[in-house]
């Protein structure tokens, strides 16, 4: 097993009040793509859906990043630096073959107190990590373990049901298609995530796709 880090929370009240003041209130067509990695992920953090139910730190989607930034080979080059530098951690997600979800490590550590204190694990804690969301299993190995993040249980089935609701909803409509304006408005049934985190999602994947009309962004269902 790796040494964990200590946690570098100095500052980091701080940053979440200014990140805090991002707020959730602007559009998404005012903020949809970024020319730096680092940028994205501070906006998207600061936009987070707020929900109490399953608490969870802000996590941001590797999908997320590919709508934002337009080359993927700098998104997973500069999240690479930024994981090296301890700066992030990310994970793999069992919503999709290709699905990562990408945390900042303070918020990390911040919420898996039985990591704060860094050292090196041994094999009587592993089952205390596992119980407590912070380790699973590899499948193929059960002796190699993935990394997690505690209390996301239902934040993942909101992210498949979310992407479905959405698809489903323009799918519905004559030309599979929706101003970005009139579509950021609607509310989930089936995810407390919001519509904006599952259009950034569903961009990056390649589900949706943007087109810019005199009126506002388009959003519209990608051909197969």
């Amino acid at each position: 097993m790796e040494n964990f880090p200590e946690s570098s929370s100095k500052g980091t009240k701080r940053r979440r009040n200014e990140d805090s003041d991002a707020g959730n209130t602007s559009s998404l067509e005012d903020d949809l793509t970024f020319t730096d990695t680092s940028v994205a992920l501070r906006i998207m953090r600061a936009q987070f859906p707020h929900i109490q139910k399953g608490s969870v730190e802000p996590f941001i989607l590797k999908s997320q990043l590919y709508s934002s930034v337009k080359d993927r080979t700098q998104v997973d080059r500069e999240l690479e630096s930024l994981r090296r530098d301890k700066v992030l951690r990310l994970f793999k997600l069992n919503t999709g073959q290709d699905d990562h979800a990408v945390m900042f490590l303070d918020d990390y550590l911040n919420q898996c107190s039985l990591l704060s204190l860094g050292g090196k694990v041994k094999d009587s804690h592993i089952s205390v990590l596992i119980n407590a969301g912070v380790l699973t299993r590899q499948l193929i190995d059960p002796n190699m373990y993935w990394f997690s993040i505690p209390n996301i249980g239902s934040h993942l089935k909101g992210i498949v049901q979310g992407r479905k609701e959405i698809i489903s909803l323009l799918s519905r409509r004559r030309y599979k298609e929706m101003m970005l304006s009139s579509l950021e408005k609607k509310r989930l049934r089936t995810s407390p995530l919001d519509v904006r985190f599952h259009l950034r999602d569903l961009i990056g994947s390649g589900h949706l796709r943007t087109d810019q009309a005199p009126t506002g962004l388009i959003i519209r269902v990608s051909k197969d």
